[in-house]
């Protein structure tokens, strides 16, 4: 019968994470909210072919649809001075970590800026840069000399091989887990570690209203 589709025929929304420790903070993959269509929480492993290999796998298999939108998420290294632990960095675009790698542009960030910064956290916005590899000290400062406020190592091959798979809305969020003035050793043993832990946590509910926000062809 004609009408509408039902929620199944919606596209879930996929939010790919690198850590075990970021997917716990992203819990709730998998569960369906009464008022919109389901969460796909990917953990994909560390680095850009992890990334890469895991999302095309995903998109493959038909759990992902060829419209679901793709969210880039975990921690990050912010590359301005000023930045902490905890700041929240919504990519304009991603890049790989050749620089002569093209850009994935994120056009549909501006409903996640205004949710986070509604919600009083500190919001950057810019080219958020991948490494194949921890960046420090001055490779660092080298990366934000090009443009990036951010580098991590996973956002930028994810939001790649999903806008390879077809066209779809992408966006990627991070929290700084470690910045200029702040280096982290380890995730979770440090006051900026677990500073960043809660940000991660409490941004979920942000990335269901962005999906039920995109205005997709049901069809």
């Amino acid at each position: 019968m004609p009408g509408r589709p039902p929620t199944d025929a919606r596209p879930p929304l996929l939010i790919a994470c690198a850590l075990g420790i970021e997917r716990f903070a992203l819990r709730g993959g998998g569960r369906r909210g009464a008022a919109g269509p389901r969460v796909v929480t990917l953990r994909t492993g560390m680095g850009p072919q992890a990334a890469e290999r895991a999302l095309t796998q995903a998109l493959s298999e038909g759990s992902i649809t060829e419209r679901s939108p793709v969210i880039a998420s975990g921690f990050c290294a912010g590359l301005a001075p000023g930045m902490r632990p905890g700041d929240v960095v919504v990519a304009e675009a991603t890049r790989g970590h050749d620089s002569a790698s093209a850009e994935t542009p994120c056009r549909d960030n501006g409903p996640l800026l205004r949710a986070l910064r509604e919600r009083g956290l500190t919001v950057h916005s810019g080219l958020l840069c991948g490494s194949d590899h921890v960046v420090r000290g001055a490779e660092r400062a080298e990366l934000h000399a090009a443009g990036a406020v951010a580098v991590d190592m996973e956002s930028a091959a994810t939001l790649r091989a999903a806008s390879a798979a077809g066209p779809r809305p992408v966006a990627a969020v991070r929290v700084v887990v470690d910045a200029p003035e702040h280096e982290l050793v380890r995730i979770g043993t440090v006051r900026g570690g677990i500073s960043a832990f809660r940000v991660l946590r409490s941004v979920l509910p942000v990335f269901h209203e962005w999906h039920r926000s995109l205005l997709l062809p049901w069809r």
